[in-house]
């Protein structure tokens, strides 16, 4: 089991803008250390502060890993920000907050990203496809953004009917 929960939709944290992290702490590799446990754990390619109810600007990222026996090549990025952008590509995309839903998102095709890594050390990386697309939806969750937000509105408001729904089960069987 995770050592956290993934907030679910549609919980109003998840819509919060995320702070820079100013000082890199203890606290922050252990938060880093704990998203890296959960995205593993989920299992998911990536994971936001947010989406464990850490509003600080801090994701974790692992597109070449393949299930619980591959090897794992994680990147934990701080402040990141997408510098620049080209192309387009759609992709389906889900989401550990977004429950038991997944959608075609219009992205940019390759992203210029510039982060600190834990040490305090600049980072920039060149990313297409499955990495660039990976890259703006952490960053989205870093500002109150989730994927179903870039869907039609028909789309988006179908799910929130069927997460509603799903919701109002869970609190009934729990409460028999």
């Amino acid at each position: 089991m995770a050592l956290r929960e993934v907030l679910k939709f549609p919980d109003k944290r998840l819509r919060e803008i995320s702070t820079p992290i100013d000082e890199i702490t203890d606290e922050t590799r252990e938060l880093a250390h704990d998203m890296l446990e959960v995205m593993y754990d989920e299992p998911g390619i990536g994971l936001a502060a947010p989406q464990l109810g850490e509003t600080v600007r801090l994701i974790v990222i692992d597109t070449e890993w393949t299930g619980e026996d591959a090897e794992r090549s994680p990147l934990v990025l701080i402040n990141p920000e997408i510098v620049a952008r080209d192309g387009k590509i759609v992709w389906t995309e889900g989401c550990l907050s977004v429950p038991d839903f997944e959608a075609d998102v219009q992205r940019a095709e390759s992203v210029r990203l510039r982060a600190l890594d834990l040490e305090g050390e600049e980072l920039e990386i060149e990313a297409t496809e499955l990495q660039a697309v990976c890259f703006q939806h952490e960053i989205d969750h870093l500002d109150g953004i989730l994927f179903i937000d870039r869907i039609s509105r028909l789309k988006r408001n179908l799910y929130v009917q069927k997460r509603k729904k799903q919701i109002r089960r869970e609190l009934e069987d729990d409460a028999s």
